[in-house]
């Protein structure tokens, strides 16, 4: 398979943000009144933001609009970036080594904002050529619509594209774009079997991710 463009997701990828969204989430939840589920974190990751506030504001009985919950929660999770951003070992040579044979996106379910902010505190920015939030379609992940965007933007194939993904809705919605998928799981939250099963590979970190596994 020839590759063409490397697109990264974010959250769990290239920052260990997802443990912060946790923290930001329960704590939003807990303080309105409503109900943390088992299964809340596992639904929630690849959510876009319409998505999860209309679940927390909704099946969670937060009590306030979504809206609301969407702007509430994305500024607590500014004000912890603002503070420190949680970078991943490896990230940002990882990003470079990758950027140096081929166009880099990201397909993110964070909102806009905060993929601003997350790549322009980092640095990492000036090797993106397109970036898109799951905001910016109509579908959030597992449907693989923000993957399909973020080729197109870079005038690539989707079947020419590698991904690179942590949870068991971005492995299937990058799948579904038919994209070549490498999963970096994070082991606190380790994604669905089947979902795993879609990986072309699966690597422990991002030290492991290099052009000869991307293309091969």
């Amino acid at each position: 398979m020839r590759i063409t463009a490397v697109v990264f997701d974010m959250d769990g990828v290239l920052i260990d943000s997802e443990p912060v969204w946790e923290q930001v989430r329960r704590e939003y939840v807990a303080e309105k009144g409503g109900r943390w589920l088992p299964d809340t974190q596992q639904r929630l990751m690849g959510m876009s933001t319409g998505e999860w506030s209309d679940y927390l504001s909704g099946e969670l009985g937060v009590g306030e609009s979504p809206d609301t919950v969407a702007n509430e929660v994305i500024e607590r999770m500014a004000g912890h970036y603002d503070r420190k951003v949680p970078l991943l070992p490896g990230a940002v040579s990882a990003v470079q080594r990758m950027s140096e044979r081929w166009p880099l996106g990201v397909a993110s379910s964070s909102p806009r904002t905060l993929i601003d902010k997350v790549l322009g505190r980092t640095g990492l920015i000036e090797f993106f050529d397109v970036t898109f939030s799951t905001e910016e379609v109509d579908r959030g992940k597992p449907a693989p619509d923000v993957y399909v965007a973020v080729a197109g933007f870079l005038r690539q194939k989707s079947t020419e594209c590698a991904a690179v993904e942590d949870s068991s809705n971005g492995l299937r919605s990058a799948h579904a774009a038919g994209m070549r998928v490498i999963a970096a799981p994070r082991p606190e939250y380790p994604p669905a079997a089947d979902a795993l099963a879609l990986a072309a590979h699966v690597i422990d970190g991002l030290d492991q991710l290099t052009s000869d596994l991307i293309s091969g």
